[in-house]
């Protein structure tokens, strides 16, 4: 099995962050233009001896998760909308046995960024890049009823989950509106991510009061037509506000970047913990604790970050994991976290902060985008309590360089040592990377994983070919596939 890194040497994974350690790989990397349709080649695709992986459905556009109901019966979602700025219809669809789908519902707010089955129905995350992320139920027969509405996802990164946990309650979470916490002429690219045409007033919410040290970034204003124009925006402000040191941004709930839990007949989430930046994955361990995948800082906008990992953390409620100004438990004001082209690192927005952050389970490459997630219960599957996580894979060079294609597989972690490794990816042909690159029938973009309810097999949902050309995202329609990875004997797995 293959480890990744992006940044020097494996001596200084243990020593800064004590979880999975990565290979540095080198090599220039390019992106071609998909050409239509996507091979399809489960032959493409290594893993472990004594597993397989077959295709269930093909053809999906934009799926983002999935889940089985009271039958076994697998439903997934698609999101109905895509970076590049691709708007589709969000559909609930049940995947019949001969590889077809059946429409169940349709939605108006996208992006649907996960499923899960209930008490006899469907809950779903509406990310909300218009009108506000909501929480929503949808019945088999294809009512859909909000629960929850007026989440702050208008921006980067949207509402996500939920999970059902041991309490019978539902646990979700909602993004941040920032790749650092200010709003930039990042968030106004028209290939890639433009919700301040949007949403212009947008900004991230704390979930508490916060003190600012008052800086403020110079960067042109998209919403001019002269290119010239600029203006200057601080931290927890719109585009184009200044703040003032001392100034204390009061917090509100709903916030952004945090995880909340609505508890049975509710309607009003309660704060679960807070100070992430995208917390995407969630999902229970066989003994109840809830963990979080969290994507990190870009290399993007006015406040780059270089060299942030992805992260998995172990969630303890009522705790503050570091946004804007640490990443992985770690300060962002360090050499490692300076941009090549700057002068200096990354500085603290807060003048104080809550409390320190905890230290992150596990560390995903950079730009990995490690995202939907789902825990072994063991049994013919194997890998009893280990955390399989789905890896999107990088957008560079929008989010930020890298030396060789990162993610684009399913890993495993053991969450008693931190240590990451492959278990799904597309078999080596040089630097690595999606399928349509490699010129092979292998994956694309994973984005979640569900184990099936007797944990005999272990589902994949495949974003499809999203292809990125310097700064233009193109998303391909149509390109989504649902696969299945099942074991091939019939002994207790490792």
């Amino acid at each position: 099995m293959r480890f990744d890194l992006v940044r020097p040497a494996l001596v200084t994974c243990a020593l800064l962050l004590g979880s999975g350690c990565f290979r540095l790989t080198a090599g220039d990397k390019t992106r071609e233009v998909f050409q239509p349709p996507r091979r399809i080649d489960p032959a493409a695709i290594a893993l472990p001896a004594d597993y397989r992986i077959d295709p269930i459905a093909t053809g999906l556009t934009y799926p983002t998760s999935v889940t089985f109901d009271a039958q076994g019966t697998p439903y997934v979602i698609e999101a109905g909308y895509s970076y590049g700025e691709d708007f589709t219809e969000p559909r609930l669809l049940r995947i019949n046995p001969d590889g077809t789908h059946t429409v169940v519902a349709t939605g108006a707010q996208p992006p649907w960024t996960g499923v899960v089955f209930h008490e006899g129905a469907f809950y779903v995350a509406e990310g909300g890049t218009q009108g506000g992320g909501r929480i929503v139920r949808i019945t088999p027969d294809g009512t859909l009823t909000p629960i929850v509405s007026g989440l702050p996802s208008l921006g980067d990164h949207h509402t996500n989950g939920p999970a059902v946990g041991p309490d019978g309650a539902l646990y979700f979470s909602v993004g941040t509106a920032t790749n650092s916490g200010v709003v930039g002429p990042d968030s106004s690219n028209a290939e890639s991510i433009n919700w301040m045409s949007r949403a212009s007033e947008f900004h991230d919410i704390p979930c508490r009061d916060v003190i600012l040290r008052g800086l403020s970034f110079t960067s042109p204003d998209p919403r001019t037509p002269d290119p010239d124009d600029q203006t200057t925006t601080g931290a927890f402000v719109p585009f184009g506000t200044a703040t003032k040191p001392d100034q204390v941004i009061r917090g509100r709930l709903p916030c952004s970047g945090a995880v909340f839990r609505l508890a049975p007949g509710a309607t009003v989430p309660e704060l679960v913990a807070w100070g992430f930046r995208n917390p995407y994955g969630l999902a229970f361990s066989p003994e109840g604790q809830l963990y979080v995948t969290e994507n990190g800082y870009d290399e993007r906008g006015s406040r780059p970050i270089f060299g942030a990992g992805d992260y998995l953390w172990a969630v303890e409620p009522g705790r503050w994991y570091g946004f804007p100004d640490f990443a992985g438990g770690r300060p962002v004001n360090q050499e490692w976290f300076k941009p090549p082209d700057k002068d200096h690192p990354p500085q603290f927005l807060l003048a104080e902060h809550p409390a320190p952050p905890p230290q992150p389970v596990a560390l995903f490459g950079v730009h990995s985008s490690s995202n939907g997630l789902d825990f072994s219960r063991g049994g013919a599957f194997g890998y009893g309590g280990q955390a399989f996580v789905a890896q999107f894979g990088d957008q560079a060079p929008d989010t930020g360089k890298v030396m060789s294609p990162v993610g684009y597989k399913v890993v495993r972690v053991d969450i008693s040592t931190g240590v990451v490794q492959d278990f799904a990816a597309n078999k080596d042909q040089g630097n690595g990377g999606p399928a349509s690159h490699l010129g092979t029938g292998g994956l694309e973009r994973p984005i979640s994983v569900r184990f099936d309810p007797d944990n005999g097999a272990l589902y994949v949902v495949d974003f499809g070919v999203m292809s990125v050309l310097g700064k233009d995202i193109q998303p391909h329609r149509s390109t989504g596939v649902l696969w299945r990875i099942t074991p091939t004997g019939k002994k207790e797995g490792p």
